[in-house]
């Protein structure tokens, strides 16, 4: 509150400052304001606003040495992030999707569905990107013309296509779909990515593509991006928006990831429900435990090091003995 009001009274831009005409309504409170306090204010009203901006920002340093966070935003992954390889432990929730996949000729929209939740996770964890750049990700299927650079700058968008020279699913966005997108990270150029072809990841992009997408979207209207909404009588929008995305995620980490005692289902123990955001902390924190340097683990989520610096550092200082000792070591085991 002291920070917005802050900005309402800074000089030459703020709303308050700029309108001396509010001091004709000044009343009185008893006990709290007095008449000669008004008639102070209305014979400088500048001076008034800059007495208050003063105040405001000594007001808001102190309450920001005694300030604590009460809600963990890393509290549903917990599990995952305090484990030696949190990818890894991420890793197991897309293998249980493959293990409990339904049987594509008896069920083929469950079948679909199974297959979209697990290139969810894969995606995610490969390029580490914020909710909007993955659920708007469009989609060139292999044998079309990809978009061109110029036109996905115009929408903002990035685009998954066939790559012949690197024989590979590619992800090209330009820098300016990013929200950080002047960022030193990018320095003006697109953000690109070869996908690995690892753990059947290419075999599900195929399959997706294939016949699967095409029964999520049913009789819908395309709308050309690689993740599709399931289609129903009461929604005929294939295109997901924040919150239909975000309950996709959910979703699939509630069915798939959080394990059930009595069905003995999920992958993790203690794992809560949460949505897309919280994959980019997985990528970060493994990173950072494994190489101990804020920069590289800045690079899989497209961020500067100062912000993992900021963000994921208290899951670091454990762990910097260990990354040391890694390294003395070698010394007596080459001996």
């Amino acid at each position: 509150m002291l920070s917005v009001v802050l900005g309402m009274t800074r000089a030459d831009t703020g709303w308050i400052r700029q309108t001396p005409a509010l001091a004709d309504r000044l009343k009185p409170i008893p006990g709290l304001i007095s008449d000669h306090d008004i008639e102070v204010v209305r014979q400088d009203w500048d001076a008034a606003c800059e007495n208050f901006h003063k105040h405001a920002r000594h007001r808001i340093k102190e309450i920001q040495r005694v300030a604590r966070i009460h809600r963990d935003p890393f509290e549903p992954i917990l599990p995952v992030l305090e484990s030696d390889s949190p990818v890894g432990e991420y890793r197991k929730i897309t293998e249980e999707i493959v293990r409990l996949m339904p049987d594509e000729r008896r069920f083929p929209r469950a079948a679909a569905e199974a297959v979209r939740s697990f290139l969810l996770l894969r995606l995610g964890m490969h390029l580490g990107l914020r909710q909007r750049n993955l659920r708007e990700l469009l989609v060139c299927p292999r044998g079309r013309m990809p978009t061109s650079e110029r036109h996905l700058e115009e929408k903002k968008r990035g685009e998954l296509r066939w790559s012949d020279r690197e024989q590979g699913w590619e992800v090209l966005i330009p820098a300016v779909a990013f929200k950080n997108s002047t960022s030193s990270f990018f320095g003006s150029k697109p953000f690109r990515l070869v996908l690995p072809d690892l753990a059947g990841l290419y075999d599900m992009i195929e399959a997706y593509l294939d016949r699967h997408r095409a029964r999520l979207l049913g009789e819908a209207v395309d709308p050309g991006t690689f993740f599709v909404k399931s289609v129903k009588r009461t929604s005929a929008d294939a295109a997901y928006n924040q919150n239909t995305f975000y309950e996709a995620w959910r979703l699939t980490i509630q069915r798939y990831g959080i394990f059930n005692p009595y069905t003995r289902r999920g992958a993790i123990r203690g794992l809560l429900p949460h949505g897309p955001h919280n994959v980019r902390d997985v990528l970060a924190t493994h990173i950072l435990k494994q190489t101990g340097s804020y920069e590289q683990a800045s690079y899989a989520i497209q961020d500067t090091p100062d912000m993992v610096a900021k963000h994921y550092g208290r899951f670091l200082p454990q762990d910097k003995a260990a990354i040391a000792a890694r390294i003395l070591n070698r010394v007596w085991e080459a001996a």
